[in-house]
């Protein structure tokens, strides 16, 4: 099954680091948050993607084409141009980067990869949402309930710790909680190709247009994410990502 990833939008919220790169190319630890997300697809054995590429995709072109060189020693014979590669290791991926507009809607980018993927189910995630989502329970749910689409519901990152209180006198500071009341769409979808017939061109969003039409037809399953999700929206979510990546405490980072 292949996986679609959409990393053409503006990411206007993180003009600090947008106005350089492409949102999904902003780093965490050193990587992408797109490398994140592939990761977190490929530790459960999903390893050929199709990215749909608009804002500043040429970046993340050079990126996917230059991987296997950055990823290992080289020699560069300058007379000719030619490269050897030494050794190192980079992934065993296979990645398509399609341009779908710079201003084409998440639908519009959502039906140009379902047309690129063909009559096959697929899943799909945004460039810039990391979770420990059980990808295997989220397919094995979506083939249980016989809809259109499923995705992944979260509970978003609480804004601010919380603190311990006892007797007048702080005896903890907490991470920021979970917080445990209301559903948000995650992402992290299982799609049928019929969903095609919903977007009805490069002007629809998925998230404003498609999934009321489809939830609306009864075709949108919720899978449940109990657990960590976090979402790269503005410059205090890249330090707080950033933060959890160095200090040994990143829970998407569930490959060896």
């Amino acid at each position: 099954m292949k996986v679609a990833i959409l990393a053409g939008g503006l990411g206007t919220r993180l003009s600090e680091e947008t106005t350089v790169n492409p949102k999904p190319m902003v780093e965490v630890g050193g990587k992408p948050i797109l490398w994140h997300i592939m990761k977190i697809y490929a530790a459960y054995g999903y390893k050929e993607f199709v990215i749909a590429l608009g804002y500043k995709g040429e970046l993340i072109k050079d990126y996917f084409i230059n991987y296997h060189y950055r990823a290992r020693n080289i020699t560069v014979k300058l007379s000719s141009g030619d490269v050897t590669t030494l050794d190192g290791e980079s992934e065993d991926w296979i990645v398509h980067l399609l341009d779908t507009g710079p201003d084409t809607e998440t639908g519009g980018r959502v039906k140009r990869v379902a047309k690129f993927i063909g009559n096959e189910p697929f899943m799909l995630t945004y460039g810039d949402g990391v979770g420990n989502i059980n990808l295997q329970a989220l397919l094995k749910f979506h083939k249980t309930q016989g809809k259109l689409v499923t995705l992944t519901a979260v509970r978003p990152t609480a804004r601010f710790g919380q603190m311990v209180v006892e007797g007048g006198r702080v005896v903890e500071f907490q991470e920021k909680p979970q917080i445990g009341e209301g559903w948000i769409n995650g992402g992290f979808f299982v799609l049928q190709p019929g969903i095609v017939d919903y977007i009805a061109g490069d002007q629809t969003s998925w998230e404003f247009i498609s999934l009321k039409e489809l939830a609306a037809k009864g075709q949108v399953a919720a899978y449940l994410h109990e657990d960590y999700w976090q979402s790269m929206d503005t410059v205090r979510d890249v330090h707080l990502l950033e933060r959890a990546w160095t200090g040994g405490k990143a829970p998407w980072k569930i490959w060896k």
